[in-house]
Protein backbone atom coordinates (compact mmCIF):
# COMPACT_ATOMS: atom_id res chain seq x y z
CA UNK A 1 0.00 0.00 0.00
CA UNK A 2 1.53 3.72 -1.05
CA UNK A 3 1.61 5.36 2.17
CA UNK A 4 0.32 8.94 0.02
CA UNK A 5 -0.62 9.72 -3.18
CA UNK A 6 0.77 12.35 -5.26
CA UNK A 7 -1.03 14.21 -8.38
CA UNK A 8 0.07 16.65 -10.89
CA UNK A 9 -1.91 19.20 -12.11
CA UNK A 10 -2.87 19.02 -15.89
CA UNK A 11 -2.13 22.84 -16.53
CA UNK A 12 1.26 21.56 -15.94
CA UNK A 13 1.57 20.25 -18.87
CA UNK A 14 0.99 21.94 -22.88
CA UNK A 15 -2.46 21.72 -23.43
CA UNK A 16 -1.99 20.90 -26.86
CA UNK A 17 -1.29 16.68 -25.72
CA UNK A 18 -3.73 14.27 -26.35
CA UNK A 19 -5.39 12.46 -22.75
CA UNK A 20 -2.74 9.66 -23.94
CA UNK A 21 0.19 12.17 -23.82
CA UNK A 22 -0.89 13.46 -20.95
CA UNK A 23 -1.35 10.04 -18.95
CA UNK A 24 2.09 9.16 -20.09
CA UNK A 25 3.94 12.08 -19.32
CA UNK A 26 2.51 12.12 -15.53
CA UNK A 27 3.51 8.57 -15.29
CA UNK A 28 6.99 9.24 -16.94
CA UNK A 29 7.83 11.70 -14.06
CA UNK A 30 6.69 9.81 -11.46
CA UNK A 31 2.95 10.82 -10.68
CA UNK A 32 -0.05 8.71 -9.20
CA UNK A 33 -2.67 10.72 -10.86
CA UNK A 34 -3.71 13.61 -12.80
CA UNK A 35 -6.23 16.49 -11.34
CA UNK A 36 -8.65 17.21 -14.00
CA UNK A 37 -9.13 21.10 -15.23
CA UNK A 38 -12.46 22.79 -15.43
CA UNK A 39 -11.24 26.64 -15.99
CA UNK A 40 -13.23 29.71 -17.17
CA UNK A 41 -12.39 29.07 -20.66
CA UNK A 42 -15.58 27.19 -22.65
CA UNK A 43 -13.11 24.83 -24.56
CA UNK A 44 -12.42 23.59 -20.89
CA UNK A 45 -16.08 23.90 -19.49
CA UNK A 46 -17.28 22.09 -22.26
CA UNK A 47 -15.58 18.73 -20.61
CA UNK A 48 -18.67 18.47 -18.53
CA UNK A 49 -20.91 17.60 -21.09
CA UNK A 50 -18.63 14.61 -23.07
CA UNK A 51 -20.73 12.09 -24.55
CA UNK A 52 -20.94 8.83 -22.67
CA UNK A 53 -18.72 7.99 -25.72
CA UNK A 54 -16.14 10.26 -25.05
CA UNK A 55 -16.07 9.14 -21.41
CA UNK A 56 -15.64 5.75 -21.88
CA UNK A 57 -12.83 6.77 -24.41
CA UNK A 58 -11.15 8.20 -21.59
CA UNK A 59 -11.71 5.94 -18.97
CA UNK A 60 -10.38 3.23 -21.19
CA UNK A 61 -7.05 5.63 -21.71
CA UNK A 62 -6.58 5.86 -18.07
CA UNK A 63 -6.29 1.98 -18.23
CA UNK A 64 -4.06 1.70 -20.96
CA UNK A 65 -1.71 4.90 -19.53
CA UNK A 66 -2.10 3.08 -16.35
CA UNK A 67 -2.49 6.07 -14.38
CA UNK A 68 -6.22 8.06 -13.32
CA UNK A 69 -7.76 10.63 -12.57
CA UNK A 70 -8.25 11.09 -8.98
CA UNK A 71 -9.17 14.71 -8.13
CA UNK A 72 -10.80 17.91 -10.37
CA UNK A 73 -10.25 21.47 -10.07
CA UNK A 74 -13.24 23.57 -11.26
CA UNK A 75 -11.77 27.21 -11.56
CA UNK A 76 -14.60 27.68 -14.42
CA UNK A 77 -16.25 29.07 -11.00
CA UNK A 78 -14.06 32.00 -10.47
CA UNK A 79 -15.97 33.63 -13.81
CA UNK A 80 -19.22 32.07 -12.52
CA UNK A 81 -19.18 32.27 -9.40
CA UNK A 82 -21.66 30.92 -7.15
CA UNK A 83 -22.34 34.45 -5.08
CA UNK A 84 -22.96 36.40 -8.31
CA UNK A 85 -24.83 38.92 -8.29
CA UNK A 86 -25.65 38.16 -11.85
CA UNK A 87 -27.71 35.91 -11.13
CA UNK A 88 -27.31 34.20 -14.87
CA UNK A 89 -23.36 33.39 -13.72
CA UNK A 90 -24.56 31.86 -10.07
CA UNK A 91 -27.19 30.18 -12.13
CA UNK A 92 -24.50 28.90 -14.57
CA UNK A 93 -21.79 28.32 -11.70
CA UNK A 94 -24.39 25.91 -10.05
CA UNK A 95 -25.28 24.16 -13.15
CA UNK A 96 -21.50 23.75 -13.84
CA UNK A 97 -20.63 22.17 -10.05
CA UNK A 98 -23.50 20.16 -10.77
CA UNK A 99 -22.34 18.35 -14.25
CA UNK A 100 -18.66 18.46 -13.06
CA UNK A 101 -20.20 16.21 -10.22
CA UNK A 102 -21.35 14.09 -12.63
CA UNK A 103 -18.78 13.99 -14.43
CA UNK A 104 -16.22 13.32 -11.71
CA UNK A 105 -19.04 10.33 -10.59
CA UNK A 106 -18.08 8.59 -14.51
CA UNK A 107 -14.23 9.17 -14.24
CA UNK A 108 -13.49 8.07 -10.74
CA UNK A 109 -12.68 11.29 -9.94
CA UNK A 110 -12.83 11.46 -6.01
CA UNK A 111 -12.65 15.27 -5.25
CA UNK A 112 -13.91 18.11 -6.97
CA UNK A 113 -12.29 21.08 -5.96
CA UNK A 114 -14.32 24.61 -6.15
CA UNK A 115 -12.51 27.78 -4.95
CA UNK A 116 -13.18 29.58 -2.15
CA UNK A 117 -14.91 33.06 -3.51
CA UNK A 118 -18.28 34.14 -3.11
CA UNK A 119 -17.51 36.70 -5.79
CA UNK A 120 -14.28 37.66 -7.80
CA UNK A 121 -14.70 39.90 -10.37
CA UNK A 122 -17.23 41.64 -8.49
CA UNK A 123 -17.49 43.49 -5.14
CA UNK A 124 -18.34 41.42 -2.34
CA UNK A 125 -21.77 41.93 -0.40
CA UNK A 126 -23.75 40.44 2.17
CA UNK A 127 -26.18 39.68 -0.31
CA UNK A 128 -23.44 37.83 -2.48
CA UNK A 129 -22.06 36.26 0.44
CA UNK A 130 -25.90 34.88 1.18
CA UNK A 131 -26.47 33.32 -1.97
CA UNK A 132 -23.16 31.70 -2.08
CA UNK A 133 -23.70 29.61 1.23
CA UNK A 134 -27.18 29.05 -0.72
CA UNK A 135 -25.50 27.62 -3.54
CA UNK A 136 -22.89 26.46 -1.64
CA UNK A 137 -25.63 23.89 0.37
CA UNK A 138 -26.86 23.25 -3.38
CA UNK A 139 -23.73 22.00 -4.09
CA UNK A 140 -23.10 19.77 -1.30
CA UNK A 141 -26.07 18.33 -1.62
CA UNK A 142 -25.57 16.77 -5.32
CA UNK A 143 -21.78 16.20 -4.30
CA UNK A 144 -23.45 13.73 -1.55
CA UNK A 145 -26.25 12.21 -3.93
CA UNK A 146 -23.08 10.86 -6.04
CA UNK A 147 -20.67 10.64 -3.18
CA UNK A 148 -18.35 12.72 -4.22
CA UNK A 149 -16.22 15.06 -1.79
CA UNK A 150 -16.53 18.73 -2.68
CA UNK A 151 -12.98 20.14 -1.66
CA UNK A 152 -12.94 24.17 -0.57
CA UNK A 153 -9.68 25.97 -1.68
CA UNK A 154 -8.28 28.66 -0.06
CA UNK A 155 -8.01 31.31 -2.58
CA UNK A 156 -5.92 34.74 -2.03
CA UNK A 157 -8.46 36.96 -1.38
CA UNK A 158 -9.59 37.87 2.10
CA UNK A 159 -12.74 35.90 1.96
CA UNK A 160 -11.41 32.80 2.06
CA UNK A 161 -7.63 32.67 2.10
CA UNK A 162 -7.30 30.97 5.20
CA UNK A 163 -8.92 27.03 6.79
CA UNK A 164 -10.24 28.73 9.67
CA UNK A 165 -11.70 30.92 7.16
CA UNK A 166 -13.08 27.99 4.99
CA UNK A 167 -14.23 25.74 8.73
CA UNK A 168 -16.78 28.70 8.60
CA UNK A 169 -18.85 27.21 5.73
CA UNK A 170 -17.87 23.63 6.72
CA UNK A 171 -19.73 23.68 9.88
CA UNK A 172 -22.72 26.02 8.69
CA UNK A 173 -22.97 23.15 6.12
CA UNK A 174 -22.08 20.55 8.03
CA UNK A 175 -21.82 17.90 5.39
CA UNK A 176 -19.86 14.76 5.39
CA UNK A 177 -19.10 15.53 1.52
CA UNK A 178 -18.26 19.49 1.68
CA UNK A 179 -14.98 19.46 2.74
CA UNK A 180 -11.14 21.85 2.41
CA UNK A 181 -8.67 21.82 -0.17
CA UNK A 182 -6.09 24.34 0.94
CA UNK A 183 -3.46 25.88 -1.11
CA UNK A 184 -0.40 26.16 1.08
CA UNK A 185 1.06 29.00 -1.13
CA UNK A 186 -2.17 30.87 -0.83
CA UNK A 187 -2.22 30.00 3.18
CA UNK A 188 1.66 31.33 3.47
CA UNK A 189 0.77 34.75 1.58
CA UNK A 190 -2.27 35.06 4.32
CA UNK A 191 -0.30 34.28 7.19
CA UNK A 192 2.45 36.69 6.21
CA UNK A 193 -0.39 39.18 5.74
CA UNK A 194 -2.06 38.60 8.77
CA UNK A 195 0.68 37.53 11.19
CA UNK A 196 -0.39 34.32 12.02
CA UNK A 197 1.00 31.09 11.66
CA UNK A 198 -0.04 28.80 8.31
CA UNK A 199 0.90 25.80 10.54
CA UNK A 200 -1.86 26.55 13.31
CA UNK A 201 -4.23 27.53 10.23
CA UNK A 202 -3.81 24.15 8.91
CA UNK A 203 -4.37 22.06 11.82
CA UNK A 204 -7.26 24.13 12.67
CA UNK A 205 -8.98 22.01 9.21
CA UNK A 206 -8.66 18.37 11.45
CA UNK A 207 -10.56 15.90 10.29
CA UNK A 208 -12.11 17.93 7.23
CA UNK A 209 -9.45 18.37 4.77
CA UNK A 210 -9.69 15.98 1.42
CA UNK A 211 -6.48 17.16 -0.06
CA UNK A 212 -3.51 19.84 -0.20
CA UNK A 213 -2.34 21.75 -3.00
CA UNK A 214 1.23 22.27 -3.17
CA UNK A 215 1.93 25.25 -4.89
CA UNK A 216 5.04 27.90 -4.08
CA UNK A 217 4.03 31.74 -3.67
CA UNK A 218 6.06 35.13 -2.41
CA UNK A 219 4.30 38.02 -0.69
CA UNK A 220 1.56 39.27 -2.68
CA UNK A 221 2.21 37.10 -5.53
CA UNK A 222 0.00 34.11 -6.31
CA UNK A 223 0.98 32.38 -9.12
CA UNK A 224 4.02 30.96 -11.43
CA UNK A 225 6.25 31.02 -8.66
CA UNK A 226 9.03 28.41 -9.36
CA UNK A 227 9.92 25.49 -6.03
CA UNK A 228 12.61 27.28 -4.29
CA UNK A 229 12.36 30.65 -5.11
CA UNK A 230 9.25 31.70 -3.22
CA UNK A 231 8.72 31.69 0.95
CA UNK A 232 6.98 28.32 1.30
CA UNK A 233 7.98 26.48 4.17
CA UNK A 234 6.76 22.63 2.22
CA UNK A 235 8.45 20.37 4.66
CA UNK A 236 6.73 21.92 7.55
CA UNK A 237 3.26 21.82 6.29
CA UNK A 238 3.67 18.68 4.99
CA UNK A 239 4.67 18.07 8.31
CA UNK A 240 1.61 19.60 9.76
CA UNK A 241 -0.72 17.71 7.39
CA UNK A 242 0.65 14.24 7.81
CA UNK A 243 0.29 15.03 11.34
CA UNK A 244 -3.70 15.22 10.92
CA UNK A 245 -3.91 12.23 8.60
CA UNK A 246 -3.49 14.10 5.05
CA UNK A 247 -2.38 11.49 2.54
CA UNK A 248 -3.21 13.43 -0.92
CA UNK A 249 -1.37 16.26 -2.33
CA UNK A 250 -1.28 17.67 -5.60
CA UNK A 251 1.68 19.76 -7.08
CA UNK A 252 0.35 23.25 -8.43
CA UNK A 253 2.30 24.83 -10.89
CA UNK A 254 1.53 26.14 -14.49
CA UNK A 255 2.91 25.07 -17.88
CA UNK A 256 4.80 28.56 -19.94
CA UNK A 257 5.90 27.41 -22.91
CA UNK A 258 9.49 26.32 -21.71
CA UNK A 259 10.60 23.23 -24.11
CA UNK A 260 12.63 21.77 -21.09
CA UNK A 261 8.02 20.94 -19.77
CA UNK A 262 9.02 17.01 -18.73
CA UNK A 263 11.99 17.81 -16.72
CA UNK A 264 9.77 20.17 -14.96
CA UNK A 265 7.09 17.80 -14.20
CA UNK A 266 10.01 15.52 -12.83
CA UNK A 267 12.02 17.68 -10.97
CA UNK A 268 8.63 18.94 -9.10
CA UNK A 269 7.84 15.41 -8.57
CA UNK A 270 11.08 14.69 -7.05
CA UNK A 271 11.29 17.66 -4.65
CA UNK A 272 8.06 17.07 -3.25
CA UNK A 273 8.31 13.16 -3.07
CA UNK A 274 11.35 13.49 -1.42
CA UNK A 275 9.92 15.49 1.52
CA UNK A 276 7.08 13.22 1.68
CA UNK A 277 8.91 10.18 1.80
CA UNK A 278 10.92 11.60 4.71
CA UNK A 279 7.97 13.07 6.73
CA UNK A 280 6.15 9.43 6.15
CA UNK A 281 9.30 7.68 7.13
CA UNK A 282 10.03 9.96 10.22
CA UNK A 283 6.58 9.37 11.49
CA UNK A 284 6.52 5.84 11.14
CA UNK A 285 9.43 5.56 13.57
CA UNK A 286 7.77 8.11 16.27
CA UNK A 287 10.31 11.00 15.19
CA UNK A 288 7.32 13.15 14.31
CA UNK A 289 3.88 13.89 15.34
CA UNK A 290 2.11 16.81 17.40
CA UNK A 291 2.85 17.91 21.27
CA UNK A 292 0.25 17.80 23.52
CA UNK A 293 -0.15 21.64 22.87
CA UNK A 294 -1.51 20.25 19.54
CA UNK A 295 1.46 22.15 17.44
CA UNK A 296 3.76 19.93 14.89
CA UNK A 297 6.87 18.44 16.71
CA UNK A 298 9.81 18.83 13.42
CA UNK A 299 10.60 15.22 12.37
CA UNK A 300 14.43 14.76 13.43
CA UNK A 301 15.43 14.37 9.57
Amino acid sequence: MKPYTIGLYEKAMPSTLTWKEKFEAAKEAGYDYVELSIDETEEKIARINMTKEERLELVECMYEAGLPFRSMCVSALTKYSLGSSNLQYSARGLLIAEKAIELADDLGIRIVMIPGYDVYYETSTAKTQQRYIRNLKKVADIAASYGVIIGLETMENCFMNTVWKAMYYVRQIDSLYLNIYPDVGNMKNAAVADGHSEVQDLLSGKGHIAAVHLKETMPGVFREIPYGEGHVNFREMIEAAWSIGIRKFVTEFWYKGSEHWREDLANANQTMRAILDDVSGAFEYGKGGRTDAGTVKRASI
